[in-house]
């Protein structure tokens, strides 16, 4: 089911992206050869006008063909050329290809827009300081394989309630008693002694608890495996919503940016790590882990999703629409075009180098598992 959810999830992200630079390529009159659903091999077609939408047998996405935007003999000198990309004005090629990247950025707007219409959770931490957020509960975020919490039955967006050993007892006296470091500070203080927490799942009834007892971290400390936040819910009014969820994108798109910025400065230092990067097996799980929190929970995260696509994309990298970009720059400086042969392999390459590090992510991804 997971499986299933993430792939509709990135089919949505990616058709939309696409369908950015396939709107926009029409409207200034570029002939787009191919709108294709998932990656080949085509299972069918249907052809309407000039473009053929092929459905493939890979659901991993979609992609466009526009004439011209890979520059051949034909598109720049052939009987079409006035409707090739290539021969079309520079700031016409820079909005088509950046096109893709606001279709994200808007994608993202409306999905945070329609969950804090419908009611989005919301971390404490993370809240916008124009809203307040309502029945505010902690929250398993995640659970650590083989742990303690996991082995008791623990699992993502269980609500904890209290924590009891023997006679202490940390409870919901005044609001804020049950809190992440509070709930730290009581396993730090009960370490080899059974632990009783109190929780519920979905909708509070009755009092299930759990029994448990802390083992050792690879810090050496008393710990049960288990991530927590304060969640609340953030419920606006329809135009509040698509007011406060642009202010919630930029607020997202800002943090992505400033992450992918320290990731890659790290790496360029040698403290690197894959440990903070996550491939297409991780992220089933943590589909999974957003679909038990509700679905407004599931669409807040496909709107993370889709920000983080628009930002990868804008790199100035080969192969990516910031590359592109990045490429009509430099032909915008000295005044004339990229050899097509030194554009074509220099984006072969980059696809190349994308592929691999997918594979190596991908790798780490299944290597976590066990």
């Amino acid at each position: 089911m997971n499986i299933l959810i993430f792939l509709i999830i990135l089919l949505v992200l990616v058709i939309v992206h696409e369908f950015g630079h396939f709107f926009t390529a029409k409207r200034f009159g570029i002939r787009v050869d191919e709108f294709g659903f998932g990656f080949p091999p085509k299972l069918f077609g249907v052809k309407k006008g000039e473009t053929e939408y092929t459905f493939n047998l890979l659901p991993l996405g979609g992609f466009v063909k526009i004439f011209g935007e890979s520059p051949d003999e034909e598109s720049t000198n052939g009987p079409d050329a006035n409707r090739s990309f290539v021969n079309k004005p520079k700031w016409k090629q820079a909005i088509v290809l950046f096109a893709g990247v606001f279709a994200n950025f808007l994608l993202a707007w409306l999905l945070f827009s329609f969950g804090l219409m419908s009611g989005l959770p919301t971390s404490v931490n993370n809240k916008l300081p124009s809203y307040a957020l309502s029945d505010i509960q902690l929250t398993i975020i995640s659970v650590a394989p083989k742990s303690p919490a996991e082995k008791a039955g623990l699992k993502s967006g269980d609500k904890i309630t209290y924590l009891s050993s023997g006679e202490d007892i940390l409870a919901e006296v005044n609001p804020g008693d049950v809190n992440p470091d509070s709930v730290k500070a009581f396993v730090l203080s009960h370490k080899n002694k059974e632990i009783e927490i109190g929780y519920f799942r979905g909708r509070p009834s009755g009092m299930p608890a759990v029994k448990l007892t802390p083992v050792e971290n690879i810090d050496g400390q008393p710990a049960i495996g288990i991530a927590m936040d304060e969640i609340g819910i953030a419920k606006l009014p329809v135009f509040t919503a698509f007011v406060e969820g642009i202010g919630l994108t930029l607020n997202v798109t800002k943090g992505t940016v400033v992450g992918l910025y320290t990731l890659i400065t790290d790496g360029i230092r040698g403290k690197g790590s894959f440990a903070s990067v996550t491939g297409p097996v991780g992220m089933v799980g943590i589909v999974g882990d957003a679909f038990k929190f509700g679905f407004a929970y599931l669409v807040s995260f496909t709107a993370l999703i889709s920000v983080n696509l628009a930002i990868i994309n804008l790199l100035p990298f080969p192969a990516l629409d910031g590359g592109r970009l990045f490429f009509l720059l430099i032909e915008k400086i000295k005044g004339s075009r990229i050899n097509p042969k030194v554009a074509n392999t220099a984006n072969m390459i980059g696809f190349g180098i994308l592929i691999l590090l997918m594979l190596v992510v991908t790798y780490h991804d299944v290597v976590k598992l066990f």
